[in-house]
């Protein structure tokens, strides 16, 4: 059928994967930092989007966009971009999770009377990261941009209107408008009263297309998708479809899966986000996870992850009774925001280094776990887990986690999946525009190459050591999750 691009544009950067339509084959790559000058007089959370087109510029150089007939967008999400009424950018765009926003996020809470209520409206509740918030942060803190503000984008609506050349229509997908705190992905609208109660006055929200319709065409007759944010772009380059959970390790940890239905959470403990195919994608996500890790490599005066992984493979399943509850930096899953770790079950024979070491990685896989329990007692299926992140390729974290999860894992090789799930929008836009593809069936790319792990004969004594873990949770933090 052709060749499309893929573009993922980072928090640091932009990488552009050039694919077969029928295969989803990489046939070329493209790369560049964004310039990193922040504004002047501004702060790391305020970025000039017209970085990311700088970038983008460069890591399509060299003909690499050459023959490619459409491009799909992704990017980071929680960028806000505020539009004057003359699609200006009224100031910097406010991205990441700024920590400027938390009194605005406790700000909305109170305002809307409840987590439950946020959770009810738009199945999350407002965190310091959220477009949401950061309308209250602007409200309370610049007012007069606040009153300048007539349209709102995200970043990768904003990089779509852009490469369109600024057309009259914006448009979003469901991925995208299901983080912004302000359009629920159960009922598939937004909800302008949120806007306004975070902003003080209503704004132009972007237009929520379809997952295989395309957002526009360029002057020079490029299809380009309806683009989607990182976390959905990811999950469909890897190919995750129904029974299949994703466990990202980061310093924090997130456990999502693809659900048929929306998950409303009166805890909040889950985000009801949708996914880049009109299904859901349920979210929650541990505070402590890689971090747990190099803390205590750190205690073990280990110079890197791969010493602390060697060390605990010295060790057994159990680590000799002892227990660490990871929650170093409070948690969020259980919401124990004030908690500290815990270490449990110190014997003179259990105090040696390979055991803490054996530990540490078997706590942050149960408070993982833990957070896919939250899944499974909603009624989500997990029947196959991929694991990401460096930390993946770990021989402690392979060797622990398919027991301790009770499922297989598949640890994918290293590639941009943010990009190739971007590439695999536009290959579907370009399908349905041409009439070769069904609107509700995605192109069947070949999925990502990986390394599968099975539970095994070792289910028993990782369910073992979950039994533990669950007995010192409880005693030391009792109802945590009721």
């Amino acid at each position: 059928m052709g060749i499309v691009a893929g573009l993922d544009s980072s928090p640091d950067f932009t990488r552009i994967v050039v694919c077969d339509t029928d295969t989803g084959a990489v046939l070329r790559q493209g790369y560049a930092p964004h310039p990193v000058d922040p504004p002047e007089g501004g702060r790391p959370s305020d970025i000039d989007p017209q970085a990311w087109l700088l970038s983008l510029g460069e890591a399509a150089g060299g003909g690499l966009l050459e023959g490619v007939q459409a491009i799909g967008v992704s990017a980071q999400q929680h960028a806000l971009i505020p539009l004057d009424a003359h699609g200006n950018t009224v100031r910097p765009a406010l991205v990441g999770g700024d920590r400027r926003a938390q009194v605005a996020a406790a700000d909305l809470v109170d305002a809307l009377g409840s987590r439950e209520a946020w959770a009810h409206a738009v199945g999350c509740v407002p965190g310091a990261a959220q477009p949401v918030t950061k309308l209250r942060w602007l409200a309370k803190n610049e007012p007069e941009n606040a009153r300048r503000t007539a349209a709102l984008l995200q970043a990768h609506d904003w990089l779509v209107w852009q490469l369109l050349g600024r057309p009259a229509r914006r448009t979003t997908d469901r991925g995208g408008a299901s983080g912004t705190g302000y359009w629920s992905a159960t009922t598939g609208v937004y909800r302008p009263d949120l806007v306004e109660l975070a902003l003080g006055h209503q704004a132009m929200l972007p237009e929520v297309i379809g997952p295989s319709e395309a957002a526009g065409t360029t002057p020079e007759g490029l299809l380009i998708s309806a683009g989607t944010g990182e976390t959905m772009a990811a999950a469909f380059g890897l190919g995750i479809g129904l029974g299949d959970a994703v466990v990202s390790l980061g310093a924090s940890g997130s456990v999502m899966a693809v659900h048929p239905e929306p998950l409303a959470d009166q805890s909040g403990m889950i985000t009801s986000l949708a996914d880049a195919t009109g299904m859901h994608l349920p979210v929650v996500t541990t505070l402590n996870a890689v971090r747990t890790l190099r803390g205590t490599a750190e205690l073990l005066g280990l110079p890197d992850l791969e010493g602390l992984s060697e060390l605990a493979m010295k060790s057994t399943p159990g680590a000799h009774g002892l227990v660490l509850l990871p929650y170093l930096e409070g948690e969020r899953t259980p919401n124990l925001p004030h908690a500290a770790g815990t270490l449990t079950g110190l014997r003179r024979e259990s105090m040696k280094p390979e055991h803490l070491a054996r530990a540490a990685f078997e706590g942050m896989l149960c408070g993982l776990a833990d957070a896919l329990d939250v899944l499974r007692g909603r009624g989500v299926e997990v029947r196959r887990i991929f694991l990401l992140g460096p930390a993946a390729e770990l021989p402690a974290v392979q060797a622990a986690a398919p027991s301790l999860f009770g499922a297989q894992v598949v640890v994918p090789q290293p590639a941009d999946y943010t990009a190739i799930g971007a590439a695999r929008q536009a290959a579907w836009a370009l399908g349905v525009s041409g009439g070769t593809l069904d609107p509700r069936t995605p192109p069947a790319w070949q999925g990502a190459a990986a390394q599968v792990l099975e539970p095994g004969e070792e289910l028993a004594a990782g369910q073992a050591v979950r039994q533990q873990f669950t007995a010192v949770r409880e005693q030391t933090h009792p109802g945590a999750f009721h």
